[in-house]
């Protein structure tokens, strides 16, 4: 697929997640705008070969970093652009393709593709916790400056 292909189906994906869990109308397109952008940065740090599960973290933290933007622009919580967000990193096929495994007894693939869903789940963690623990600092720091010039 294209990289304008991946777009449209990443933001398809996410507008859908958010309309599915009742997320308000008016924050419906930048949900999608949200998910298209972490699943852009996953998807072309994946195609220049890195590794999925940095490729993912990376993702996550676009995702967490825009969600929190558009939250302070839009006066909303930050979980409803971020949980939609991260929905196309979200490893649902490999889990699902792990568990199959076991139940036809392929012990060796399922086991190898359920410690890689497991690494990619912790690095969508790893992604929002860095995000939001820059913005904490940039938000620390701004406080202070503007303790300090008052």
């Amino acid at each position: 697929m294209t990289f304008l292909e991946q777009g449209f189906t990443s933001f398809i994906a996410t507008y859908a997640f958010a309309m599915i869990f009742h997320t308000p109308r008016q924050k419906l397109l930048q949900c999608g705008f949200v998910g298209m952008c972490g699943w852009l940065a996953y998807w072309y740090t994946v195609h220049i070969h890195l590794d999925i599960v940095p490729a993912t973290i990376i993702g996550a933290f676009l995702t967490a970093v825009i969600s929190q933007v558009f939250a302070r622009i839009y006066k909303t919580p930050v979980i409803i652009f971020s949980v939609a967000g991260i929905i196309p990193l979200v490893p649902g096929g490999m889990a699902y393709d792990a568990m199959r495994n076991f139940v036809e007894n392929d012990y060796s693939t399922a086991v190898s593709l359920a410690a890689k869903a497991f690494l990619i789940s912790g690095s969508i963690a790893m992604g929002l916790m860095f995000s939001e623990v820059i913005n904490q600092i940039i938000t620390k720091v701004n406080k202070r400056v503007k303790a300090s010039g008052k």
